[in-house]
């Protein structure tokens, strides 16, 4: 018999995070394009961000039929979260400085998938892109990341508002993951986390 699942936060509801998922305004909006892959991932961290902010939207698919739509809300300008030679970084965009506020598009998906994402929509692709300058590292302790820099989806949307609406804290966003995170390492014991997990190499 399958568990039942939290509607909302797509958790089994015995280990539901919605109670941890904050409320957030934000002046940046944040348009998280979701490939079909990642929905029923037991790390579906672009969920928790896209509930925990008002000024956020989740999209699933592969092909997004009305994305001009997407890209141009009026008083934004959008910008790609993705890696680029040519991308410019965060820090230049601050509210300050912009007449109109900031679209953040963000990819969710392994790096693969997410290629697949920009190669599958052109207009994506040609978005001017941003990165993060000086990433803190991943919370995410289960697996070495594939990179430096390398974060989940809702480290990456905190870190990057963060940056574009500073000194405003987004870390409440990171409530439900920290949690997620906890819970895995104590299902499989501490014991098995330290061995197969913990670090002993300096950062």
């Amino acid at each position: 018999m399958s568990r039942v699942h939290c509607p909302r936060c797509l958790r089994p509801e015995s280990h539901c995070l919605c109670a941890l998922i904050p409320h957030l305004d934000s002046r940046t909006r944040v348009l998280i394009l979701q490939h079909p892959s990642e929905v029923n991932h037991a790390l579906n961290t672009a969920r928790f961000a896209a509930l925990g902010l008002s000024n956020a939207e989740l999209r699933v698919g592969e092909v997004f039929a009305d994305l001009s739509t997407l890209l141009s809300p009026p008083g934004y300008q959008a910008r790609l979260l993705f890696p680029a030679d040519d991308a410019q970084p965060l820090s230049a965009y601050s509210a300050e400085e912009a007449s109109d506020s900031i679209l953040l598009v963000v990819p969710d998906g392994t790096w693969k998938k997410a290629r697949k994402l920009l190669h599958l929509n052109p207009l994506l692709a040609a978005l001017p892109r941003v990165s993060l300058v000086d990433a803190t590292p991943s919370r995410y302790r289960l697996r070495k990341a594939p990179g430096p820099g390398a974060l989940s989806t809702v480290e990456a949307i905190v870190q990057a508002l963060q940056t574009l609406e500073a000194p405003r804290s987004f870390e409440a966003l990171l409530r439900p993951f920290d949690a997620l995170i906890d819970g895995q390492i104590a299902a499989m014991g501490d014991d098995t986390y330290q061995r197969n997990h913990q670090r002993s190499d300096p950062l």
